[in-house]
Parts: structure tokens; C-alpha cells; sequence
């Protein structure tokens, strides 16, 4: 019987190799998340567009190019996003498609087979002396991913880290294909943090308390949450995703994870996503468990982290407190769904009763064409999709302070969201708000 040595010797190739070998037109193909994906093996894809005709694609958020998405191959290749991103954002809405799922649920969907994967791309570390690698960035939908495909095609490229958690596996149980291919993982810059969003995070860090257990996402609000946070002590990270704000405050002694409820020292996330040293951080670091997300998203397990807040943001919000985070007017979706609901809906279950959920936004939006807009609204625009239910909704913050939506009548809401919109706006909002609930704003 060989050794994994010989396996993995045996099942080395080009890309394009592996490719015209494992991918075969109509196949439903999923790409390892965020900053997993093999981008060698992408290109390789690409590169051969012409021997594929409908070639279903689909993943999560990507910093890749996205050249799969361009017009001129929507024959060879059929974008069915799980997240939006930029650069897939218009194939998706015009001859693509979007699935809508809450993140967690994702690796049961694959379980069960009613999202199929024919062919998974994954990029993973050097193997150590075992045969085992690791998927380093991303476990989320990615573990169940390599259990479920019929054919892996693995990049094995050393710059991606050895994290522990449960995206270790032996490389040899399920890959069909290897493709040594070493490149830098994408990076992205640090946050812009101006006044408003310090402020917002001023006023999300006043309800953290010490020994909370955080869920932060991206961006330069968390990012502005995480530069409020050095006063406090002994929090946890339990999140959809590990960034640099977390890393940080873990090297400041912050963070440490002594208080959490489970998985106690440790900081346990889906996947990660920021700077190179951030990669170099995960390497070999007992102190982070990269984990799937139907473990670290499961509303049931979330409830049970010790004083749970989950920091998310929003595109909108209107005077019910329905929250719109990943569509705009006009039936366009811009993101996705991903871990808010899980996270605002897990952290509202808490056991412990001091669960918060955060929905955290400026007060006003500028469009291109320098038209400003209140991102409180009366209503919803036209056609936009609630996120979260206003039921789900507890508390909201713009840099005009805290709406505790919590247990509050209509009109009650109504008022607490009016006073944290942009000055501008509230004239017409306090108008708007008495003809929809027959009550007066200062009544």
C-alpha cells in the first residue's frame, strides 16, 4: 500500500491539468471562502473557459479578481453566489444568481445535497510530516465542502498558515488533484476611521462590559470599536471572522479569553481576513481555532457564549426597526446575508440574559452623485429585503447615540430611532412617523 507520499507525488499536476481532468461543463463548482480562495486554480479555470459551457460557480465573499464574472464568459461560466462582492456583484444581479441561506446553515445544505459540489478548489498549507494540512484562512462552509465534493482540486501553497481547529484534515483522503503553487494571500489595508466612526465606537464599546464575548465583522466601524476597547478586561472572541482590531487587542492582553463560557483561552472564528502578519499571527497559534460555521454561527451555541455582542452593520433601517443589510432599492443585491442573523439572533437567546445585538451604522449615506440620504428611513426603499426582522432587531447606534429597541411599542421605536438619525432628516421623519403609527413624536 503507498505511503501519502507517494499519493500525493502520484496525484501532483499542473493546474490546467487539473482542471480539464476534474471539471467538466454543467458541473456545480465551489471555491474555498474570502481569503482561501486558490487563485491559481481561478486562473487556471479562466484560462480555459473555452472547454466548459455552463459551469456553475459559487462562494462567499472573495477579494480575487472575479474574472469568471465578466460578460464575455457568462456562456462557460454561471455565477450562483452565496455573498457579493464587488467584482461579482453584476453578473450576480444581471445574468447570474444569488442563493439566500443563514451562513449556518450552509453545511447541512451540503449534507443533504441540495447545494451540490462537484468540484471543490481549496488552498491549504504545506503538509506536515503526517500528510495532514490545514485550510489556514477559512473552516466555515469550506470543511464540509471537502467532505461533500465528489473531486477536491488542492493549491498547496505556503503561505497559507498551519491554524488548528477543524480545518485540519489528511490531504490524502480526499484530494484528487494537487497543484503546488505558492503565492501571498490577499490582503486588505487597514480602516479609514474618521469622527463619525469613532464616535459609533465610542458608543458600541459603552456596552461592552468586561469579560464579554465579541462578534465583530469588517470594516472600519468594528475597527473603530476595537480602538474604544483598551480600558476593558478579560473578553472573548467568539466571530464569524478574525481580523487585525481582534489580533491587537489580544497582543494587548485584552482579549484573552479567560472569561468565556467555553473554549476558554482560545478565540474561535469561522475565518480570517486582514493583514499578512494577521496570517503569520494564525500559524501555528494555539491560542485561535479556526472552526465551521455551523459550530461558531449556530444561534444555539452563540446563546450560551458568556455576555454575547455582536457588532454588525446595515445599509438601512426604517422606523419599525426592520434592518436591510445586504440589498438596495431597486432589487439589487449588493452583499449577502452571511452570520447577522445569526449572530443578532444568538446573542438576543443569550442564557445569560446580557446578549446584545448590535446593529451599527452611520446616520447618513452620500451618493455618487453627492445627494445625501438618511439611512433611517420611514420605510424600506422600494423592493429592498429585510435582513433583519424587526422582531431581531434590539439595539441600533449611529454616531447620534443608542435606539434600545427592545420590548418598545411602534411609535416608541419610532422615536428612539428618530433620535439617533442626522439632524437633517428628522423634521421629515417625525412627520413621516406620525401619519404611519397616529401617534405624535412628542406626545
Amino acid at each position: 500500500m503507498k505511503n501519502w507520499k507517494e499519493l500525493y507525488d502520484s496525484k501532483k499536476m499542473t493546474s490546467d491539468e487539473a482542471i480539464l481532468r476534474f471539471v467538466q461543463s454543467g458541473d456545480k463548482v465551489v471555491f474555498q471562502h474570502d481569503v482561501g480562495e486558490p487563485e491559481e486554480l481561478v486562473r487556471a479555470l479562466v484560462r480555459n473557459a473555452d472547454h466548459f459551457k455552463n459551469v456553475e460557480i459559487s462562494h462567499m465573499f472573495s477579494l480575487g479578481p472575479g474574472d469568471y464574472c465578466k460578460e464575455e464568459y457568462k456562456e462557460n461560466f454561471h455565477p450562483n453566489m452565496w455573498f457579493v462582492s464587488g467584482q461579482t456583484r453584476k453578473a450576480t444581479n444581471y445574468w447570474g444568481d444569488y442563493t439566500s441561506f443563514f451562513f449556518h446553515e450552509l453545511p447541512e445544505l451540503m449534507r443533504q445535497g441540495r447545494v451540490q459540489v462537484d468540484c471543490l478548489f481549496i488552498n491549504v498549507s504545506k503538509p506536515d510530516k503526517l500528510g495532514y494540512v490545514s485550510l489556514g484562512v477559512s473552516g466555515d462552509y469550506t470543511v464540509q465542502a471537502v467532505r461533500s465534493a465528489k473531486k477536491v482540486i488542492a493549491q498547496v501553497n505556503d503561505c497559507v498558515p498551519f491554524s488548528y481547529g477543524d480545518v485540519v484534515f489528511p490531504l490524502m483522503e480526499y484530494a484528487d488533484a494537487i497543484v503546488e503553487y505558492d503565492e501571498e494571500l490577499p490582503t486588505i489595508p487597514p480602516s479609514k476611521i474618521g469622527p463619525v466612526e469613532e464616535e459609533i465606537g465610542k458608543l458600541c464599546a459603552s456596552l461592552i462590559d468586561d469579560g464579554a464575548t465579541l462578534q465583530l465583522g469588517i470594516g472600519s466601524i468594528p475597527d473603530a470599536v476595537c480602538a474604544q476597547l483598551k480600558t476593558k478586561k478579560h473578553l472573548g472572541l467568539h466571530s464569524e471572522m478574525l481580523g487585525d482590531g481582534a489580533m491587537n487587542l489580544y497582543y494587548e492582553g485584552i482579549i484573552d479569553n479567560t472569561m468565556k463560557s467555553f473554549d476558554k483561552d482560545v478565540m474561535v472564528a469561522n475565518f480570517v481576513m486582514g493583514s499578512k502578519e494577521l496570517y503569520e499571527f494564525c500559524d501555528h497559534n494555539h491560542a485561535v481555532k479556526i472552526m465551521p460555521v455551523d459550530y461558531v454561527n449556530d444561534p444555539t451555541i452563540i446563546m450560551n457564549c458568556s455576555k454575547m455582542i455582536a457588532i454588525n452593520g446595515a445599509l438601512g433601517c426604517d422606523l419599525y426597526g426592520q434592518v436591510a443589510s445586504d440589498t438596495l432599492g431597486g432589487d439589487v443585491q449588493f452583499s449577502g446575508v452571511g452570520g447577522q442573523v445569526d449572530f443578532i439572533r444568538g446573542a438576543a437567546m443569550a442564557r445569560d440574559g446580557l446578549g446584545k445585538g448590535i446593529i451599527a451604522m452611520p446616520s447618513m449615506a452620500v451618493k455618487k452623485d453627492g445627494t445625501k440620504i438618511s439611512k433611517i428611513t420611514a420605510h424600506l426603499a422600494d423592493k429592498q429585503v429585510v435582513t433583519d426582522s424587526r422582531n431581531d432587531t434590539e439595539f441600533v447606534v449611529t454616531e447620534y447615540g443608542i435606539a434600545d429597541l427592545w420590548g418598545k411599542s411602534n411609535a416608541d421605536r419610532a422615536r428612539a430611532l428618530i433620535d439617533i438619525a442626522h439632524p437633517d432628516f428628522r423634521p421629515q421623519l417625525k412627520e413621516e412617523m406620525e401619519e404611519i403609527f397616529h401617534h405624535k413624536y412628542d406626545e
